[in-house]
């Protein structure tokens, strides 16, 4: 779900006029005033959050290295250790 930025257009109390976030669906409706003051609102638009270098798409061998454990699914409720440090075998009991 993404996350939207409203500001108020005039006036409203703290919350509205700094302006605040809120994690909707896209299909939810905006809101169309403040749930506090009842100021009218405005979307904003701003930069996306994104990931940034190659550190998300680290290869297995180089998950240990940087000191993350990778776990992969075996079975239901059961993983193995594919990276890392860690025990081999994570199971629920």
């Amino acid at each position: 779900m993404p996350i939207y930025r409203y500001r108020a257009t005039a006036g409203g109390c703290a919350q509205c006029r700094e302006g605040f976030e809120l994690l909707q669906k896209l299909d939810d409706p905006e809101p169309a005033a403040c749930s506090r003051c009842g100021a009218p609102l405005r979307k904003e638009i701003c930069a996306p959050a994104l990931a940034i270098g190659g550190a998300h798409l680290l290869s297995e061998k180089r998950i240990g290295e940087k000191g993350f454990t990778q776990y992969r699914r075996i079975g239901k409720g059961v993983y193995e250790k594919t990276a890392g440090k860690g025990p081999d075998i994570l199971k629920s009991d």
